[in-house]
């Protein structure tokens, strides 16, 4: 059911300003186009992710419902747009993703740098957090971002390494996801860095921790655990549902490896309680503080 539909039942008064807002201001959520299983909750509560560059992505990961094929040209009224969007909306929290754009040269890093901005200037006081893709390993894609200065970032080894050229697209691969997360790091150890791992794959305990251990070592700070739901019949079926006890054993080894915030449950996605988690960095960081 698309946002459209949602509007036309009874909800809350918040989802429906956020809903009139998305569509008035024609830009696109990931709330959507991924199916999340968590609109309404986010919706309800004033908060949603933003989709810029389009809403078709060049690569075919067999987990993402996201359309997939040859993407228009950027948009270039849309940083203002979802800019406009942030301050009807009256967040103190934004999260910004994007589709992969392997069509241009920059990988989009422009574009995104550019919704950042213009973010910043008509919102001076929003934290904002971005969901980027791997720029095929590009580093003057990722220092573009960069200087923009996000608050967070995010990039998504999706699944253990085993099952990465299985699912994830033959561009992608996991010691690139790494290095792109390593890097963030080494250039700004400011900002905080992110990252999401799919459960119900086919994947064992054993790879998890792995995984786990692996984004420890690189500096990740948070850590999204959710389970797989296969959006529609064209994506890879599930092979396990993931008890909730299960989820709870692998929160505890992520505290206990050094993430500083983790969200370990079903129905979490990689923007889900992106402010609490961000709030949760910022006070481990200063009790550490000398």
């Amino acid at each position: 059911m698309s946002y459209k539909a949602y509007i036309r039942v009874k909800l809350s008064k918040e989802f429906k300003k956020v809903a009139s807002i998305v569509i008035n201001s024609d830009v696109a959520t990931v709330c959507e186009e991924s199916f999340c299983p968590n609109i309404l909750e986010c919706w309800s509560r004033g908060s949603a992710t933003f989709m810029v560059l389009g809403d078709i992505c060049t690569r075919n990961c067999l987990f993402c419902a996201v359309k997939k094929g040859k993407p228009k040209p950027p948009d270039p009224l849309e940083p203002y747009r979802i800019a406009k969007a942030v301050k009807e909306l009256n967040l103190r929290y934004v999260t910004i993703t994007s589709v992969s754009r392997d069509d241009l040269i920059d990988g989009g890093a422009n574009h995104i740098a550019k919704v950042i901005k213009e973010i910043k200037y008509l919102n001076p006081n929003v934290i904002i957090e971005v969901l980027i893709p791997d720029f095929k390993g590009d580093l003057n894609s990722l220092k573009i971002v960069l200087d923009a200065h996000p608050h967070v970032i995010s990039h998504n080894v999706e699944v253990v390494e085993r099952l990465t050229p299985m699912i994830r697209d033959k561009r992608a691969s996991y010691k690139q996801s790494l290095y792109i997360l390593k890097k963030i790091k080494e250039l700004q150890p400011n900002i905080i860095t992110k990252s999401s791992l799919i459960l119900g794959l086919g994947e064992s305990s054993d790879e998890v921790i792995k995984t786990m251990i692996d984004l420890r070592n690189v500096g990740c700070d948070i850590l999204v655990l959710s389970q797989y739901f296969r959006p529609t019949s064209k994506q890879v079926p599930v092979a396990r549902i993931i008890p909730i006890d299960e989820f709870k054993r692998f929160e505890k080894i992520g505290y206990e490896l050094g993430f500083k915030a983790l969200i370990a449950h079903p129905l979490a996605r990689t923007s889900y309680k992106a402010e609490w988690a961000y709030n949760q960095v910022m006070r481990r960081w200063c009790c550490e503080s000398p």
